[in-house]
Protein backbone atom coordinates (compact mmCIF):
# COMPACT_ATOMS: atom_id res chain seq x y z
CA UNK A 1 0.00 0.00 0.00
CA UNK A 2 1.35 3.52 -0.56
CA UNK A 3 1.54 6.41 1.79
CA UNK A 4 -1.26 8.51 2.82
CA UNK A 5 -2.10 10.65 0.02
CA UNK A 6 -1.62 14.02 -0.90
CA UNK A 7 -5.06 14.88 -1.60
CA UNK A 8 -7.17 15.74 1.60
CA UNK A 9 -9.40 12.05 2.24
CA UNK A 10 -13.32 12.41 2.80
CA UNK A 11 -13.94 12.55 6.15
CA UNK A 12 -16.74 9.97 6.74
CA UNK A 13 -17.88 8.73 9.89
CA UNK A 14 -15.83 5.31 8.77
CA UNK A 15 -12.90 7.31 8.70
CA UNK A 16 -13.53 9.11 11.94
CA UNK A 17 -13.79 5.53 13.70
CA UNK A 18 -10.14 4.16 12.27
CA UNK A 19 -8.88 7.39 13.70
CA UNK A 20 -10.03 7.25 17.00
CA UNK A 21 -9.14 3.74 16.72
CA UNK A 22 -5.46 4.60 16.06
CA UNK A 23 -5.17 7.58 18.64
CA UNK A 24 -6.18 4.80 21.35
CA UNK A 25 -3.60 2.55 20.01
CA UNK A 26 -7.00 -0.51 19.59
CA UNK A 27 -5.48 -3.16 17.05
CA UNK A 28 -1.99 -1.62 18.12
CA UNK A 29 -2.79 1.30 15.72
CA UNK A 30 -2.97 -1.18 12.88
CA UNK A 31 -5.55 -1.06 9.60
CA UNK A 32 -6.65 -4.40 7.80
CA UNK A 33 -9.42 -4.27 5.80
CA UNK A 34 -10.64 -7.22 3.23
CA UNK A 35 -12.66 -7.43 0.56
CA UNK A 36 -14.88 -10.72 0.35
CA UNK A 37 -17.14 -11.19 -2.59
CA UNK A 38 -19.39 -14.02 -3.67
CA UNK A 39 -17.52 -15.38 -7.08
CA UNK A 40 -21.16 -16.28 -8.14
CA UNK A 41 -21.56 -12.96 -10.57
CA UNK A 42 -20.09 -9.70 -11.59
CA UNK A 43 -19.01 -6.85 -9.81
CA UNK A 44 -20.99 -3.74 -10.46
CA UNK A 45 -21.17 -0.33 -9.65
CA UNK A 46 -22.23 -0.44 -6.10
CA UNK A 47 -19.37 -3.44 -5.43
CA UNK A 48 -16.72 -0.55 -6.55
CA UNK A 49 -17.99 1.90 -3.34
CA UNK A 50 -17.08 -0.99 -1.13
CA UNK A 51 -13.78 -1.75 -3.28
CA UNK A 52 -12.72 2.11 -2.58
CA UNK A 53 -13.79 1.99 0.98
CA UNK A 54 -12.02 -0.97 1.62
CA UNK A 55 -9.05 -0.26 -0.51
CA UNK A 56 -8.95 3.22 0.32
CA UNK A 57 -9.01 3.19 4.20
CA UNK A 58 -6.13 1.20 4.16
CA UNK A 59 -4.44 2.63 1.70
CA UNK A 60 -4.64 6.16 3.49
CA UNK A 61 -3.49 4.40 6.67
CA UNK A 62 -0.71 2.50 5.75
CA UNK A 63 -2.85 -0.57 6.18
CA UNK A 64 -3.40 -3.68 4.21
CA UNK A 65 -6.17 -4.93 2.43
CA UNK A 66 -6.80 -8.85 1.25
CA UNK A 67 -9.19 -9.98 -1.47
CA UNK A 68 -11.31 -12.53 0.35
CA UNK A 69 -13.25 -15.16 -2.27
CA UNK A 70 -16.57 -16.20 -0.22
CA UNK A 71 -16.24 -19.68 -1.36
CA UNK A 72 -18.73 -21.22 1.08
CA UNK A 73 -21.37 -22.13 -1.70
CA UNK A 74 -20.29 -24.57 -4.45
CA UNK A 75 -23.29 -24.03 -6.03
CA UNK A 76 -23.00 -20.55 -7.39
CA UNK A 77 -19.24 -20.33 -7.27
CA UNK A 78 -17.48 -20.40 -11.39
CA UNK A 79 -13.92 -19.68 -11.86
CA UNK A 80 -14.67 -17.14 -14.60
CA UNK A 81 -16.57 -14.87 -11.95
CA UNK A 82 -13.16 -15.44 -9.40
CA UNK A 83 -11.11 -14.13 -12.65
CA UNK A 84 -13.14 -11.13 -13.15
CA UNK A 85 -13.54 -9.78 -10.31
CA UNK A 86 -9.13 -10.00 -9.63
CA UNK A 87 -9.65 -8.15 -12.98
CA UNK A 88 -11.77 -5.45 -12.11
CA UNK A 89 -10.18 -4.97 -8.67
CA UNK A 90 -6.99 -3.83 -10.36
CA UNK A 91 -8.77 -2.13 -13.44
CA UNK A 92 -10.50 0.26 -10.36
CA UNK A 93 -6.57 1.31 -9.34
CA UNK A 94 -6.01 -0.93 -6.68
CA UNK A 95 -4.03 -4.32 -5.46
CA UNK A 96 -4.16 -6.50 -3.03
CA UNK A 97 -2.03 -7.65 0.17
CA UNK A 98 -3.00 -10.87 -0.10
CA UNK A 99 -5.26 -13.09 -2.28
CA UNK A 100 -7.27 -15.82 0.18
CA UNK A 101 -10.74 -17.67 0.15
CA UNK A 102 -13.59 -19.07 2.81
CA UNK A 103 -12.29 -22.29 1.58
CA UNK A 104 -8.70 -21.33 3.07
CA UNK A 105 -10.14 -21.45 6.15
CA UNK A 106 -12.48 -24.67 6.37
CA UNK A 107 -10.39 -26.35 8.85
CA UNK A 108 -10.35 -23.89 11.46
CA UNK A 109 -14.01 -23.49 11.18
CA UNK A 110 -14.93 -26.99 11.58
CA UNK A 111 -12.77 -27.12 14.32
CA UNK A 112 -14.40 -24.10 15.66
CA UNK A 113 -17.93 -25.48 15.25
CA UNK A 114 -16.44 -28.66 16.72
CA UNK A 115 -15.43 -26.89 19.99
CA UNK A 116 -19.16 -24.33 19.97
CA UNK A 117 -20.52 -28.10 20.62
CA UNK A 118 -18.48 -29.33 23.18
CA UNK A 119 -19.25 -26.17 24.84
CA UNK A 120 -23.05 -27.29 24.62
CA UNK A 121 -23.41 -23.85 22.03
CA UNK A 122 -24.06 -26.02 19.40
CA UNK A 123 -26.31 -29.19 18.43
CA UNK A 124 -27.06 -31.65 15.33
CA UNK A 125 -30.53 -30.33 14.03
CA UNK A 126 -32.94 -33.15 11.96
CA UNK A 127 -35.57 -30.73 10.93
CA UNK A 128 -35.92 -29.79 7.24
CA UNK A 129 -35.67 -26.43 5.93
CA UNK A 130 -39.43 -25.94 6.10
CA UNK A 131 -39.96 -27.12 9.93
CA UNK A 132 -36.93 -24.75 10.63
CA UNK A 133 -38.61 -21.74 9.60
CA UNK A 134 -42.20 -23.05 11.24
CA UNK A 135 -40.21 -22.98 14.30
CA UNK A 136 -38.82 -19.73 13.85
CA UNK A 137 -41.29 -17.82 14.39
CA UNK A 138 -41.95 -14.05 13.33
CA UNK A 139 -40.77 -10.64 14.33
CA UNK A 140 -43.82 -10.43 16.49
CA UNK A 141 -43.74 -14.12 18.11
CA UNK A 142 -41.17 -16.02 19.18
CA UNK A 143 -39.65 -19.04 17.60
CA UNK A 144 -40.05 -22.57 19.21
CA UNK A 145 -37.22 -25.02 20.18
CA UNK A 146 -36.10 -27.50 17.72
CA UNK A 147 -37.15 -31.48 19.47
CA UNK A 148 -33.39 -31.73 19.05
CA UNK A 149 -32.01 -29.05 20.81
CA UNK A 150 -31.20 -30.93 24.33
CA UNK A 151 -28.58 -33.55 22.47
CA UNK A 152 -26.15 -34.38 24.44
CA UNK A 153 -22.65 -32.51 23.56
CA UNK A 154 -21.10 -36.13 23.29
CA UNK A 155 -24.48 -37.43 20.59
CA UNK A 156 -24.59 -34.39 19.08
CA UNK A 157 -20.40 -34.60 18.31
CA UNK A 158 -20.83 -37.72 16.77
CA UNK A 159 -23.57 -37.02 14.99
CA UNK A 160 -21.04 -33.60 13.93
CA UNK A 161 -18.55 -35.74 12.65
CA UNK A 162 -20.81 -38.23 11.03
CA UNK A 163 -21.67 -35.50 9.18
CA UNK A 164 -18.59 -34.17 7.65
CA UNK A 165 -17.95 -38.48 6.91
CA UNK A 166 -20.89 -37.94 4.60
CA UNK A 167 -22.88 -40.86 6.25
CA UNK A 168 -26.22 -38.23 5.78
CA UNK A 169 -28.06 -37.05 3.09
CA UNK A 170 -28.24 -33.75 1.54
CA UNK A 171 -30.48 -31.54 3.55
CA UNK A 172 -31.25 -34.27 6.07
CA UNK A 173 -29.70 -32.36 9.15
CA UNK A 174 -28.05 -29.06 10.08
CA UNK A 175 -25.67 -27.29 12.64
CA UNK A 176 -26.74 -25.18 14.27
CA UNK A 177 -26.17 -22.68 17.08
CA UNK A 178 -27.65 -22.74 20.40
CA UNK A 179 -29.08 -18.98 21.20
CA UNK A 180 -32.04 -18.09 21.86
CA UNK A 181 -35.45 -19.17 20.00
CA UNK A 182 -37.03 -16.06 21.79
CA UNK A 183 -34.30 -13.09 20.39
CA UNK A 184 -36.13 -10.09 19.04
CA UNK A 185 -33.51 -10.29 16.44
CA UNK A 186 -34.65 -13.18 14.55
CA UNK A 187 -30.87 -13.96 13.55
CA UNK A 188 -29.79 -15.27 16.80
CA UNK A 189 -33.03 -17.78 16.74
CA UNK A 190 -30.43 -20.84 16.75
CA UNK A 191 -29.22 -20.00 13.12
CA UNK A 192 -27.60 -22.69 10.65
CA UNK A 193 -23.87 -23.02 10.83
CA UNK A 194 -23.56 -25.89 8.95
CA UNK A 195 -25.68 -27.84 6.45
CA UNK A 196 -24.85 -31.15 3.66
CA UNK A 197 -24.47 -30.40 0.41
CA UNK A 198 -22.31 -32.92 -1.01
CA UNK A 199 -21.10 -30.67 -4.39
CA UNK A 200 -17.36 -30.77 -5.98
CA UNK A 201 -15.61 -27.26 -4.64
CA UNK A 202 -13.35 -25.21 -7.26
CA UNK A 203 -10.38 -25.26 -4.49
CA UNK A 204 -11.07 -28.07 -2.38
CA UNK A 205 -13.05 -30.61 -4.60
CA UNK A 206 -15.11 -33.41 -2.81
CA UNK A 207 -12.78 -33.52 0.15
CA UNK A 208 -15.63 -31.93 2.07
CA UNK A 209 -19.39 -33.01 1.95
CA UNK A 210 -20.45 -30.29 4.57
CA UNK A 211 -20.02 -26.60 3.93
CA UNK A 212 -20.35 -23.15 6.63
CA UNK A 213 -22.73 -21.04 6.57
CA UNK A 214 -21.94 -17.32 5.45
CA UNK A 215 -22.76 -16.00 8.79
CA UNK A 216 -20.38 -18.22 10.37
CA UNK A 217 -17.61 -17.82 8.04
CA UNK A 218 -17.38 -14.39 7.82
CA UNK A 219 -16.63 -13.83 11.51
CA UNK A 220 -13.93 -16.55 11.56
CA UNK A 221 -12.62 -15.44 8.66
CA UNK A 222 -12.22 -11.96 9.43
CA UNK A 223 -10.37 -13.29 12.25
CA UNK A 224 -7.95 -15.35 11.70
CA UNK A 225 -7.37 -12.87 8.82
CA UNK A 226 -6.19 -10.82 11.12
CA UNK A 227 -8.56 -8.15 10.06
CA UNK A 228 -9.29 -5.06 12.23
CA UNK A 229 -12.10 -3.54 10.44
CA UNK A 230 -14.65 -5.43 8.75
CA UNK A 231 -17.33 -3.09 6.66
CA UNK A 232 -20.45 -4.36 5.12
CA UNK A 233 -23.44 -2.78 4.10
CA UNK A 234 -26.42 -1.94 6.18
CA UNK A 235 -28.27 -5.15 5.44
CA UNK A 236 -25.72 -6.85 7.64
CA UNK A 237 -26.26 -4.80 10.77
CA UNK A 238 -28.91 -7.18 12.24
CA UNK A 239 -26.20 -10.38 11.63
CA UNK A 240 -23.71 -7.89 14.13
CA UNK A 241 -24.55 -9.57 17.47
CA UNK A 242 -24.70 -13.18 15.10
CA UNK A 243 -20.72 -11.90 13.88
CA UNK A 244 -19.89 -10.82 17.68
CA UNK A 245 -21.24 -14.15 19.15
CA UNK A 246 -19.12 -16.06 17.15
CA UNK A 247 -16.55 -14.38 17.33
CA UNK A 248 -17.05 -14.42 21.34
CA UNK A 249 -17.92 -18.33 21.27
CA UNK A 250 -14.53 -18.96 19.91
CA UNK A 251 -11.83 -16.44 21.16
CA UNK A 252 -9.60 -17.06 18.69
CA UNK A 253 -6.75 -14.47 19.67
CA UNK A 254 -6.74 -16.77 22.83
CA UNK A 255 -6.82 -20.24 21.26
CA UNK A 256 -4.15 -21.05 19.61
CA UNK A 257 -5.32 -24.79 18.87
CA UNK A 258 -8.04 -23.66 16.37
CA UNK A 259 -5.48 -21.73 14.21
CA UNK A 260 -2.75 -24.70 14.19
CA UNK A 261 -4.42 -25.82 10.65
CA UNK A 262 -2.87 -22.23 9.70
CA UNK A 263 0.74 -22.63 10.91
CA UNK A 264 0.71 -25.97 9.13
CA UNK A 265 -0.55 -24.73 6.05
CA UNK A 266 1.43 -21.55 5.71
CA UNK A 267 -1.58 -19.11 6.12
CA UNK A 268 -0.59 -18.17 9.21
CA UNK A 269 -1.49 -14.60 10.17
CA UNK A 270 -2.09 -13.59 13.88
CA UNK A 271 -5.57 -13.60 14.64
CA UNK A 272 -7.35 -10.36 16.20
CA UNK A 273 -11.04 -9.76 17.49
CA UNK A 274 -12.28 -7.62 14.17
CA UNK A 275 -15.05 -4.88 14.62
CA UNK A 276 -17.99 -4.91 11.88
CA UNK A 277 -19.05 -1.82 10.78
CA UNK A 278 -22.16 -0.90 8.50
CA UNK A 279 -22.90 1.55 5.96
CA UNK A 280 -25.32 3.00 3.50
CA UNK A 281 -24.81 0.44 0.12
CA UNK A 282 -24.29 2.39 -3.52
CA UNK A 283 -27.71 3.01 -5.72
CA UNK A 284 -27.93 4.90 -8.48
CA UNK A 285 -31.35 5.63 -10.31
CA UNK A 286 -32.14 4.44 -13.99
CA UNK A 287 -30.87 1.06 -12.82
CA UNK A 288 -30.91 -2.25 -11.59
CA UNK A 289 -28.47 -3.72 -9.07
CA UNK A 290 -30.46 -7.11 -8.18
CA UNK A 291 -27.85 -9.52 -8.93
CA UNK A 292 -30.80 -11.98 -9.43
CA UNK A 293 -32.21 -9.03 -12.34
CA UNK A 294 -29.22 -9.08 -13.85
CA UNK A 295 -28.62 -12.60 -14.42
CA UNK A 296 -32.19 -12.40 -15.78
CA UNK A 297 -31.10 -9.70 -18.20
CA UNK A 298 -28.55 -11.57 -19.30
CA UNK A 299 -29.97 -15.30 -19.79
CA UNK A 300 -33.33 -13.60 -21.48
CA UNK A 301 -31.14 -11.92 -24.03
CA UNK A 302 -32.42 -8.25 -23.06
CA UNK A 303 -28.67 -7.20 -23.22
CA UNK A 304 -25.55 -8.67 -25.29
CA UNK A 305 -23.80 -10.80 -22.01
CA UNK A 306 -22.66 -8.96 -18.57
CA UNK A 307 -19.88 -7.09 -20.62
CA UNK A 308 -22.71 -4.75 -22.88
CA UNK A 309 -22.10 -1.04 -21.98
CA UNK A 310 -25.27 -0.62 -20.55
CA UNK A 311 -25.20 -2.92 -18.07
CA UNK A 312 -23.89 -1.76 -14.10
CA UNK A 313 -21.24 -4.56 -14.35
CA UNK A 314 -18.20 -3.06 -13.86
CA UNK A 315 -17.18 -5.13 -16.88
CA UNK A 316 -19.82 -3.39 -18.89
CA UNK A 317 -18.69 0.16 -17.50
CA UNK A 318 -15.31 -0.96 -18.51
CA UNK A 319 -16.63 -1.79 -22.33
CA UNK A 320 -18.69 1.66 -22.41
CA UNK A 321 -15.28 3.56 -21.39
CA UNK A 322 -16.24 4.70 -18.24
CA UNK A 323 -12.66 5.97 -16.46
CA UNK A 324 -11.63 3.98 -13.79
CA UNK A 325 -10.95 7.51 -11.57
CA UNK A 326 -14.38 8.61 -12.73
CA UNK A 327 -15.78 5.90 -10.82
CA UNK A 328 -13.79 6.60 -7.92
CA UNK A 329 -14.67 10.00 -7.75
CA UNK A 330 -18.13 8.99 -8.24
CA UNK A 331 -18.08 7.55 -5.34
CA UNK A 332 -16.08 9.71 -2.93
CA UNK A 333 -18.67 12.61 -3.85
CA UNK A 334 -21.35 10.16 -2.85
CA UNK A 335 -19.94 9.38 0.74
CA UNK A 336 -20.19 7.02 3.25
CA UNK A 337 -23.40 7.54 5.10
CA UNK A 338 -25.73 5.34 7.06
CA UNK A 339 -28.70 6.53 5.66
CA UNK A 340 -29.64 4.55 2.18
CA UNK A 341 -30.13 7.05 -0.86
CA UNK A 342 -30.57 6.96 -4.67
CA UNK A 343 -27.76 8.83 -6.22
CA UNK A 344 -28.51 10.12 -9.69
CA UNK A 345 -26.62 8.82 -12.36
CA UNK A 346 -26.01 12.06 -14.23
CA UNK A 347 -23.90 12.27 -11.35
CA UNK A 348 -21.52 9.42 -12.33
CA UNK A 349 -21.64 10.56 -16.04
CA UNK A 350 -20.60 14.02 -15.09
CA UNK A 351 -17.34 12.51 -13.36
CA UNK A 352 -16.50 10.61 -16.39
CA UNK A 353 -17.53 13.55 -18.85
CA UNK A 354 -14.81 15.36 -16.60
CA UNK A 355 -11.94 12.83 -16.49
CA UNK A 356 -12.34 12.39 -20.48
CA UNK A 357 -12.74 16.37 -21.07
CA UNK A 358 -9.05 16.33 -19.45
CA UNK A 359 -7.23 13.57 -21.37
CA UNK A 360 -9.58 12.70 -24.05
CA UNK A 361 -8.01 13.53 -27.62
CA UNK A 362 -10.31 15.36 -29.99
CA UNK A 363 -11.48 13.68 -33.18
CA UNK A 364 -13.95 14.38 -36.10
CA UNK A 365 -16.37 11.86 -37.18
CA UNK A 366 -19.85 11.93 -39.22
CA UNK A 367 -22.45 9.58 -37.40
CA UNK A 368 -25.33 10.39 -40.03
CA UNK A 369 -23.94 11.53 -42.95
CA UNK A 370 -24.88 13.83 -45.52
CA UNK A 371 -22.97 14.68 -48.52
CA UNK A 372 -21.71 18.35 -48.80
CA UNK A 373 -20.13 19.38 -52.15
CA UNK A 374 -18.00 22.69 -52.47
CA UNK A 375 -18.78 23.29 -56.06
CA UNK A 376 -15.92 26.01 -56.35
CA UNK A 377 -12.80 23.91 -55.68
CA UNK A 378 -11.22 21.49 -58.16
CA UNK A 379 -12.63 18.28 -58.61
CA UNK A 380 -9.16 16.94 -57.45
CA UNK A 381 -8.62 19.69 -54.63
CA UNK A 382 -6.69 18.42 -51.37
CA UNK A 383 -4.85 19.59 -48.72
CA UNK A 384 -3.62 18.66 -45.23
CA UNK A 385 -4.41 21.04 -41.95
CA UNK A 386 -3.35 20.91 -38.73
CA UNK A 387 -5.66 20.90 -35.94
CA UNK A 388 -4.80 20.65 -32.29
CA UNK A 389 -5.33 17.21 -30.11
CA UNK A 390 -6.72 19.07 -27.16
CA UNK A 391 -8.02 22.56 -26.84
CA UNK A 392 -6.76 23.23 -23.44
CA UNK A 393 -3.19 20.81 -23.32
CA UNK A 394 -0.79 21.49 -26.16
CA UNK A 395 1.26 19.27 -24.46
CA UNK A 396 -0.98 16.96 -26.22
CA UNK A 397 -0.10 17.97 -29.78
CA UNK A 398 -1.27 18.16 -33.31
CA UNK A 399 -2.58 15.91 -35.94
CA UNK A 400 -2.88 16.73 -39.66
CA UNK A 401 -6.43 16.39 -41.10
CA UNK A 402 -7.44 16.62 -44.88
CA UNK A 403 -9.42 18.07 -46.74
CA UNK A 404 -11.09 18.05 -50.19
CA UNK A 405 -13.76 19.30 -52.49
CA UNK A 406 -16.52 16.44 -51.09
CA UNK A 407 -17.38 16.05 -47.29
CA UNK A 408 -19.35 14.25 -44.83
CA UNK A 409 -21.47 16.31 -42.39
CA UNK A 410 -24.16 15.50 -40.12
CA UNK A 411 -27.80 15.72 -41.70
CA UNK A 412 -29.15 17.64 -38.85
CA UNK A 413 -26.62 19.97 -39.16
CA UNK A 414 -28.98 21.43 -42.39
CA UNK A 415 -32.87 21.81 -42.02
CA UNK A 416 -34.73 22.93 -45.56
CA UNK A 417 -37.24 24.37 -43.59
CA UNK A 418 -35.06 25.29 -40.25
CA UNK A 419 -36.85 25.73 -36.58
CA UNK A 420 -36.72 28.57 -34.74
CA UNK A 421 -33.19 29.21 -33.48
CA UNK A 422 -31.25 26.67 -36.15
CA UNK A 423 -28.23 28.19 -36.48
CA UNK A 424 -27.00 26.22 -38.68
CA UNK A 425 -27.22 25.36 -42.80
CA UNK A 426 -30.38 25.93 -44.72
CA UNK A 427 -30.72 27.01 -48.29
CA UNK A 428 -28.77 30.17 -48.83
CA UNK A 429 -27.68 30.17 -45.43
CA UNK A 430 -24.10 30.50 -44.29
CA UNK A 431 -22.25 28.30 -41.59
CA UNK A 432 -18.49 27.80 -40.93
CA UNK A 433 -16.80 24.47 -41.38
CA UNK A 434 -14.50 24.11 -38.29
CA UNK A 435 -10.78 25.11 -39.35
CA UNK A 436 -11.98 26.04 -43.02
CA UNK A 437 -14.21 29.12 -43.59
CA UNK A 438 -17.92 29.89 -44.11
CA UNK A 439 -19.29 28.06 -46.70
CA UNK A 440 -23.07 28.69 -48.40
CA UNK A 441 -25.63 26.60 -49.47
CA UNK A 442 -26.36 26.98 -53.20
CA UNK A 443 -28.51 24.00 -54.05
CA UNK A 444 -30.30 21.29 -52.62
CA UNK A 445 -29.89 17.44 -54.66
CA UNK A 446 -32.55 15.25 -54.27
CA UNK A 447 -32.76 11.61 -54.74
CA UNK A 448 -35.59 9.99 -56.15
CA UNK A 449 -37.63 9.43 -53.31
CA UNK A 450 -37.32 13.44 -52.61
CA UNK A 451 -35.02 12.99 -49.86
CA UNK A 452 -31.44 15.09 -49.49
CA UNK A 453 -29.03 13.40 -51.28
CA UNK A 454 -26.32 16.04 -51.53
CA UNK A 455 -25.86 19.62 -50.97
CA UNK A 456 -23.95 21.99 -53.26
CA UNK A 457 -22.58 25.01 -51.40
CA UNK A 458 -19.15 27.33 -52.28
CA UNK A 459 -16.62 28.34 -50.02
CA UNK A 460 -15.75 31.88 -49.38
CA UNK A 461 -11.70 31.74 -49.74
CA UNK A 462 -11.57 35.26 -48.11
CA UNK A 463 -12.91 33.38 -45.20
CA UNK A 464 -10.11 30.86 -45.23
CA UNK A 465 -7.44 31.68 -42.19
CA UNK A 466 -4.75 34.61 -42.99
CA UNK A 467 -7.10 35.75 -45.04
CA UNK A 468 -8.91 39.50 -44.85
CA UNK A 469 -12.31 37.86 -43.75
CA UNK A 470 -11.37 34.98 -41.60
CA UNK A 471 -12.98 36.67 -38.88
CA UNK A 472 -15.84 37.36 -40.53
CA UNK A 473 -18.80 36.20 -38.08
CA UNK A 474 -21.82 33.97 -38.79
CA UNK A 475 -23.68 32.00 -36.01
CA UNK A 476 -22.74 28.39 -36.81
CA UNK A 477 -19.61 26.37 -36.95
CA UNK A 478 -20.19 22.67 -37.77
CA UNK A 479 -17.77 19.89 -38.12
CA UNK A 480 -16.93 17.37 -41.21
CA UNK A 481 -14.70 14.26 -42.73
CA UNK A 482 -13.06 14.57 -46.32
CA UNK A 483 -15.21 11.98 -47.95
CA UNK A 484 -12.36 11.07 -50.02
CA UNK A 485 -10.43 10.07 -47.00
CA UNK A 486 -13.05 9.09 -44.44
CA UNK A 487 -12.82 5.56 -42.28
CA UNK A 488 -15.84 3.78 -42.56
CA UNK A 489 -16.50 2.47 -38.87
CA UNK A 490 -19.67 0.53 -36.77
CA UNK A 491 -20.53 3.08 -33.54
CA UNK A 492 -23.03 1.92 -31.55
CA UNK A 493 -24.51 5.06 -29.47
CA UNK A 494 -25.50 3.48 -25.97
CA UNK A 495 -27.61 5.22 -23.39
CA UNK A 496 -29.57 4.46 -20.53
CA UNK A 497 -30.78 0.81 -20.25
CA UNK A 498 -34.33 1.88 -18.39
CA UNK A 499 -36.41 5.13 -19.38
CA UNK A 500 -37.74 5.64 -15.84
CA UNK A 501 -35.78 6.40 -12.72
CA UNK A 502 -36.87 3.54 -10.52
CA UNK A 503 -37.04 0.50 -12.63
CA UNK A 504 -37.87 -1.04 -9.36
CA UNK A 505 -41.19 0.04 -8.40
CA UNK A 506 -43.74 -2.32 -9.48
CA UNK A 507 -46.66 -0.25 -8.13
CA UNK A 508 -48.29 0.01 -11.41
CA UNK A 509 -48.28 -4.17 -11.78
CA UNK A 510 -45.11 -3.14 -14.45
CA UNK A 511 -41.65 -5.56 -13.59
CA UNK A 512 -38.14 -3.98 -14.04
CA UNK A 513 -38.17 -5.63 -18.00
CA UNK A 514 -41.21 -3.78 -19.18
CA UNK A 515 -38.99 -0.76 -18.50
CA UNK A 516 -35.95 -1.05 -20.50
CA UNK A 517 -35.55 2.45 -22.86
CA UNK A 518 -36.20 0.85 -26.38
CA UNK A 519 -33.48 3.56 -28.07
CA UNK A 520 -30.55 2.22 -25.56
CA UNK A 521 -28.62 1.10 -27.78
CA UNK A 522 -28.02 2.02 -31.81
CA UNK A 523 -25.98 0.82 -34.68
CA UNK A 524 -25.24 3.39 -36.92
CA UNK A 525 -22.82 3.11 -40.02
CA UNK A 526 -20.30 6.37 -39.20
CA UNK A 527 -17.39 8.15 -41.40
CA UNK A 528 -14.54 8.94 -39.51
CA UNK A 529 -11.28 11.54 -40.02
CA UNK A 530 -8.09 9.34 -40.68
CA UNK A 531 -6.80 9.97 -37.13
CA UNK A 532 -9.00 7.48 -35.81
CA UNK A 533 -7.94 4.47 -37.86
CA UNK A 534 -4.87 4.62 -35.34
CA UNK A 535 -6.65 4.05 -32.28
CA UNK A 536 -6.12 0.98 -29.93
CA UNK A 537 -8.97 -1.33 -28.08
CA UNK A 538 -10.01 1.01 -24.99
CA UNK A 539 -8.47 4.31 -26.36
CA UNK A 540 -11.19 7.05 -25.75
CA UNK A 541 -11.52 10.23 -27.61
CA UNK A 542 -14.31 12.95 -28.47
CA UNK A 543 -16.23 13.27 -31.18
CA UNK A 544 -16.27 17.25 -31.38
CA UNK A 545 -19.82 18.09 -30.67
CA UNK A 546 -21.07 14.52 -30.77
CA UNK A 547 -19.51 13.44 -27.43
CA UNK A 548 -17.01 11.34 -25.96
CA UNK A 549 -16.24 7.67 -27.69
CA UNK A 550 -13.78 4.38 -27.08
CA UNK A 551 -12.59 2.29 -29.01
CA UNK A 552 -14.48 -1.24 -28.42
CA UNK A 553 -12.27 -3.66 -26.23
CA UNK A 554 -13.23 -6.66 -28.06
CA UNK A 555 -14.93 -6.20 -31.26
CA UNK A 556 -12.57 -2.75 -32.93
CA UNK A 557 -9.38 -3.12 -34.90
CA UNK A 558 -7.34 -0.61 -37.41
CA UNK A 559 -9.02 -2.91 -40.43
CA UNK A 560 -12.48 -2.63 -38.51
CA UNK A 561 -13.07 0.03 -36.20
CA UNK A 562 -15.77 -0.34 -33.73
CA UNK A 563 -16.23 3.03 -31.42
CA UNK A 564 -18.71 2.92 -28.65
CA UNK A 565 -20.75 6.43 -27.35
CA UNK A 566 -19.44 6.73 -23.38
CA UNK A 567 -21.45 9.78 -22.67
CA UNK A 568 -23.15 12.87 -24.60
CA UNK A 569 -21.32 16.24 -23.92
CA UNK A 570 -24.02 17.33 -22.52
CA UNK A 571 -27.09 15.62 -20.05
CA UNK A 572 -30.07 15.08 -21.85
CA UNK A 573 -31.97 13.37 -19.13
CA UNK A 574 -32.10 16.00 -17.09
CA UNK A 575 -34.68 18.23 -19.04
CA UNK A 576 -36.93 14.87 -19.09
CA UNK A 577 -36.70 14.68 -15.70
CA UNK A 578 -37.44 18.50 -15.18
Amino acid sequence: MSDVPATPAPNNFIRQIVVADRAAGKHGGQVATRFPPEPNGYLHLGHAKAICLDFGIAREFGGTTALRFDDTNPAREDPEFVQAIKDDVRWLGFEWSALRHSSDYFEVLYLGAEKMVRDGRAFVCDLSAEEVREYRGTLTEPGRNSPYRERSPEENLDLFRRMRAGEFADGSRTLRAKIDMAAGNINMRDPAIYRIRRMTHQNTGDSWCIYPMYDYAHPVSDAVEGITHSFCTLEFEDHRPLYDWFLDQLDLPGDPALTEPLRRSGLWLQPTRPQQIEFARGNLDYTVMSKRKLMALVGEGLVDGWDDPRMPTLVGARRRGFPPAAIRSFWERAGITKQNSVIAYGVLEACVREELDAGAPRRMAVLDPLKLVLVNLDADHEESLEFPNHPKNPDLGTRRVPFSRELWIERDDFAEVPPKGFHRLVPGGEVRLRGIGIVRCEEVVKDGAGGIAELRCTLDPDTRAGMPGADRKVKGTIHWVSARHALAAEVRLYDRLFDVPDPDDDSDGRTYADHLNPDSKRVLEAWLEPALGELEPEQQVQFERLGYFVADRHDHSRAKPVLNRTVTLRDSWAKRAG
